[in-house]
């Protein structure tokens, strides 16, 4: 007689389920209502709970974000200059740059002739150059026109104007590059220091024998002292060696050899405009790479070639 107790149907295994069944019973359970392992009850609750738990997770984020954005001012770094990781050191920075497919690369190598390869080195400049043309500077209502060595009144800045005392440097002309015999133009700019205000050089203050200034530097100096318009930080542009020097050709700067003070200190005023020199290099040797070494020049601007501290440094190539 089989046993007909409830502690041996208790027991009892259960049907043996092939892998298709198994998961359709796991996906649905029509005996024990479970979907996906759980009821409608234990989904709700383990809903609740993570709903819960997210929202104060965010909140406790937003609290510590609010407090911690009341210790900035979004106007002004907390560090500044030494205190800071940039430093109290600017560098320069040169337009146009290679493409981002050779972020490395410094070399500005081109076919005067070659419309496609030239236009690519014009569309840089123009893109860099755009933020000056006011049309397209949000903060127009800021500029000033100031003259030179005079800061802008308070609450403006200091326009800079690339106008046609900057020929050949120009859009209209291509900036130089399509030139059979001259070369191009190559924009320079001051790297922005917050509060950062140069040391300027004069006449008691250019024979220091660690400063390696050329003595032609050091007449322009001097010069500009007599006529009380020393207040610039200086540029300077040369080949890094012999070959270099010998190939680069004669080189104008435009509209002048630096950055006048009006431009400093950067405080990160509305609509504030980087100082420019263009750099036009009216006959350099065709066919030779020439390596350029471009320096800033001010009495609290430390010159490093490793680091690239307060110059640039890039190729040129003209075909």
């Amino acid at each position: 007689m089989a046993d007909k107790k409830p502690e041996s149907q208790f027991y009892q295994r259960p049907p043996k389920l092939g892998k298709w069944e198994s998961f359709r019973v796991f996906l649905w359970n029509s005996e024990t209502k479970q979907f996906l392992g759980r009821t409608g009850a234990s989904w709700a609750k383990i809903l609740i709970f993570y709903v819960i738990f997210y929202a104060l997770l965010v909140g406790f984020f937003a609290v510590m974000l609010a407090v911690f954005f009341q210790t900035l001012d979004m106007k002004k770094p907390k560090w500044q200059q030494d205190s800071s990781l940039i430093g109290s050191n600017p560098g320069l920075g040169f337009r146009p740059m290679p493409s981002d497919k050779n972020v490395e690369s410094t070399l500005i190598w081109y076919k005067h002739s070659d419309k496609g390869n030239v236009q690519y080195w014009q569309k840089e400049i123009s893109k860099f150059l755009a933020v000056y043309n006011k049309t397209n500077n949000p903060n127009a209502d800021k500029l000033e026109d100031c003259r030179q060595f005079q800061p802008a009144s308070p609450g403006k800045v200091c326009d800079v104007k690339v106008d046609q005392m900057w020929h050949p440097c120009l859009k209209e002309v291509g900036y130089n590059f399509e030139s059979p015999e001259g070369g191009p133009c190559i924009f320079l700019k001051l790297n922005r220091i917050f509060n950062w205000v140069p040391e300027y050089f004069n006449s008691s203050t250019i024979e220091d024998e660690n400063l390696k200034m050329k003595d032609e530097l050091k007449r322009e100096i001097i010069e500009a002292e007599q006529k009380n318009q020393h207040h610039i930080v200086w540029v300077t542009c040369e080949g890094e060696n012999v070959a270099d020097i010998e190939h680069i050709g004669p080189i104008r700067f435009i509209p002048q050899k630096g950055f006048p003070s009006q431009y400093f200190p950067y405080q990160n005023q509305d609509g504030y405009l980087s100082p420019l020199v263009a750099v036009y290099f009216e006959k350099p040797k065709r066919g030779v790479l020439i390596n350029i070494e471009c320096k800033a020049w001010a009495r609290n601007i430390i010159h490093d070639r490793v680091d690239r501290r307060g110059s640039v440094h890039f190729e040129l190539m003209i075909d």
